[in-house]
């Protein structure tokens, strides 16, 4: 299993890298070239850049990302094309993806979107706090347990 975040704005890259060291699992990074960096990449982590279109890392991890992979995103049109795709899709925020709440997050996605080009002002996302990022880490944590113990049980 591999770990792919989409990294350009994600503000749980250091837990993800902390966590997967911890249960030796490579994660990959995906970034847009405006976020490039020349910074020392680290053992058990890859970067990849990729053009600064919209949905370029998007597109570039469902290359990627084989079934049971683990993605790391708060774009929802992501979130649905991994399910899709048997991966395990998680969102920063401490909630995972399903099959049963990807159509309601899309839906509100839309009406959202729609709101907005119609003039109204929405509410941006919350503040990110140190206690979402202890219930990510305790999520992302919990969902690895568990899918390794699944495919030990499988052997």
């Amino acid at each position: 299993m591999k770990i792919y975040v989409d990294a350009d704005a994600s503000p749980v890259k250091e837990v993800v890298i902390s966590v997967a060291k911890k249960f030796d699992l490579q994660v990959v990074l995906v970034k847009s070239f405006s976020h490039f960096s020349n910074e020392e990449t680290m053992e058990g982590v890859e970067i990849i850049y990729v053009d600064t279109g919209a949905d370029a890392a998007d597109y570039r991890i469902m290359q990627l990302a084989k079934r049971g992979d683990l993605i790391i995103t708060q774009d929802y049109g992501l979130a649905s094309l991994g399910l899709g795709k048997g991966c395990f899709v998680l969102h920063h925020m401490g909630f995972a993806y399903t099959n049963k709440n990807i159509d309601q997050l899309l839906e509100t996605r839309h009406l959202s979107a729609k709101a907005r080009r119609s003039g109204l002002k929405t509410k941006g996302p919350k503040p990110f706090t140190d206690e979402d990022r202890n219930k990510f880490r305790f999520l992302l944590e919990n969902t690895i347990r568990e899918k390794l113990t699944n495919e030990k049980n499988l052997e």
